[in-house]
């Protein structure tokens, strides 16, 4: 998916395990079909996952979770990745990687109960509980970079660049439009809150008909909370859309910068994947549909 990838196989993680976790190094491994961009997975056993940096941006993100996601989880409603250990370069992987708890349950992209009223209210919930933990240390918007959480105007360039080269895939001249319409948002300024910054189907596990899990927290950050709108359109639809909008009570100003967040993210990530992720890149599609088209 990405030029500049690190590759990794099985006897890779099964030589990475027996040199530096060895009393795990017995269980089974096998691949784990992803639709994410940043790790490879590998289950490990019944109850494991191995999560490998694919991409150098990814590498800081075991760090992260160690840090953060032990304070976070038990003021959260929904389980949230348990990690178990980090393991260091070796083997010719140049990278930091880690050891997770696995987490039963299908993600959003394959499970007909996501689009629910019910899904929509219990990640209403699990935002506001994100939002309401002590935000004293986390860690800041990258605002020169256009980080999730930021201001949107810093991510206007790569925004309307990522348009130009969509022309042909989507309605450029339309997605242009609604673009500008988000930038002219008032500005989020009050003080920032956690953000998980990344909510996506693939990020949101469903089980036995409930939302269950919220995984892939790489954009965790404090930030402008209208970042974590974005479900609203990569997500639900109609009632749903409605009812999730409710549950947070989102005024007109904070729901267009939502919807500039889905609008970015899609759009920059259409004609990266285009021809890597299909998986991807038809989410983005269904999401810019659904920006201008709701």
């Amino acid at each position: 998916m990405h030029v500049d990838e690190t590759g990794t196989d099985k006897a890779l993680v099964h030589h990475l395990l027996a040199a530096q976790f060895p009393h795990w190094s017995y269980l089974p491994l096998s691949a784990v079909p992803s639709s994410g961009t940043d790790h490879a997975l590998y289950r490990l056993g019944e109850d494991r996952v191995v999560r490998l940096p694919r991409i150098h941006w990814a590498v800081g993100q075991a760090e992260l979770e160690r840090t953060w996601l032990p304070r976070l989880a038990p003021l959260l409603p929904l389980a949230v990745p348990e990690q178990l250990a980090v393991g260091g370069p070796g083997e010719g992987y140049p990278w930091p990687w880690a050891v997770y708890r696995w987490l039963e349950g299908e993600n959003a992209v394959d499970s007909p109960h996501a689009d629910t009223i019910e899904t929509a209210v219990a990640l209403a919930q699990f935002i506001r509980a994100l939002q309401a933990a002590d935000p004293t240390g986390g860690p800041a918007a990258d605002t020169e970079s256009g980080g999730r959480g930021a201001p949107l105007a810093a991510r206007d360039a790569a925004t309307r660049r990522a348009i130009a080269e969509s022309r042909g895939l989507i309605d450029a001249d339309a997605v242009n439009i609604a673009w500008e319409a988000a930038l002219r948002a008032p500005v989020y300024d009050d003080s920032p809150v956690w953000i998980h910054g990344d909510l996506e189907p693939g990020n949101l596990l469903v089980r036995d008909g409930r939302l269950s899990a919220v995984i892939d927290f790489c954009c965790l950050c404090l930030g402008d909370p209208a970042c974590d709108l974005i479900p609203a359109w990569s997500v639900f639809t109609g009632a749903a859309r409605a009812a999730f909008r409710t549950a947070l009570a989102v005024d007109d100003a904070a729901w267009e910068r939502g919807k500039g967040w889905a609008l970015s993210t899609a759009i920059i990530a259409l004609p990266y994947y285009k021809d890597t992720n299909p998986v991807l890149a038809n989410g983005a599609r269904r999401k810019i549909e659904a920006i201008l088209n709701p």
